[in-house]
């Protein structure tokens, strides 16, 4: 069956989803493959020596103290002294479950504003579509060129990631059609989505006990997604509600994501890629992980 198929096919269970019990997956012994010689890819070419030390626990704050603007459209968290380190700050844009508005999940995204990110948060309930989030990038692009703002060439608009929660979650992927985007992390994401449509490297997030968004229905985007370097992780004993607030057990890996991808931390790509990924045995925070063919031809990384 062809990945596109496949995914509908997913797609429909989502109505029967509730019914469906089974065994939670274990950590694939196969998802600790030997990492390629493919290298790592291109996109990940920032200078690493811009990027301050936060050692391996990705869970920690941060070392830039944070600013918050909530404004009618988004909400922007950013490091407060922005361009202190003399290089522009990553972006990455925020989608919200249904229902909810950024300040559900402001610890999380506080938090990646603590490590340097400027977080463009859509504060719509209702953002499937992801035209709000993709309206921060627009937002943020005029902001760097203002020579009277802050954000004056501070912000890398070469380095931009989606994410999102539930529905949200969904719109991580549909935002990631948009190429000024280059990777994406979903969590818990809803069904309303494609990702035959993306072609950016993507991390799905599912949780073990989610009842709402079950885990089989986000390995099936995971496994639609062959055509890219995807990994899948399901986080131990996490609820559909796990993810709110400060983003509970999904904050650490999700943060190594995108400290790797859109500042090119080595010591963050070493958590996903190659034969020795710290992640890849943690069987303490994963009940299931996963790699495709695509992510495990890429090597470790040595910066």
């Amino acid at each position: 069956m062809s990945g596109r198929r496949r995914w509908r096919t997913v797609g429909g269970l989502l109505a029967a989803a509730v019914l469906m019990v089974g065994a939670a997956p274990g950590v694939s012994a196969g998802a600790v493959g030997a990492g390629g010689a493919a290298g790592v890819p291109s996109v990940v070419s920032v200078d690493a020596g811009s990027v301050p030390a936060v050692g391996t626990d990705w869970g920690a704050p941060g070392p830039y103290a944070v600013s918050v603007e909530v404004g009618i459209v988004h909400t922007f968290y950013r490091p407060q002294d922005l361009g202190q380190s003399g290089k522009p700050h990553p972006v990455i844009i925020w989608g919200n479950g249904t229902g909810a508005v950024p300040a559900v999940y402001s610890s999380l995204l506080r938090h990646w504003a603590s490590h340097g990110f400027i977080v463009a948060a859509a504060n719509t309930p209702t953002s499937n579509y992801a035209i709000s989030m993709r309206l921060g990038i627009d937002v943020l692009e005029q902001r760097n060129a203002d020579s009277s703002s802050p954000y004056h060439r501070k912000v890398d608009l070469a380095h931009i990631g989606s994410a999102g929660h539930s529905q949200g979650g969904a719109a991580a992927v549909n935002a990631a059609i948009d190429p000024r985007v280059i990777t994406a992390v979903p969590i818990q994401p809803g069904p309303l989505t494609d990702p035959d449509l993306m072609d950016e490297p993507v991390f799905y997030l599912a949780g073990q006990q989610d009842r709402i968004v079950w885990p089989v229905l986000v390995k099936g985007m995971y496994q639609d997604s062959d055509h890219v370097p995807a990994v899948y992780g399901e986080v131990r004993g996490a609820g559909h509600l796990d993810s709110i607030g400060d983003g509970g057990d999904f904050r650490a890996p999700a943060t190594a994501w995108f400290r790797y991808w859109l500042m090119g931390d080595g010591a963050a790509g070493r958590m996903f890629f190659g034969p020795d990924c710290g992640y890849c045995t943690d069987s303490a925070l994963w009940s299931g992980w996963e790699r495709n063919a695509a992510a495990l031809r890429l090597s470790a990384p040595t910066a």
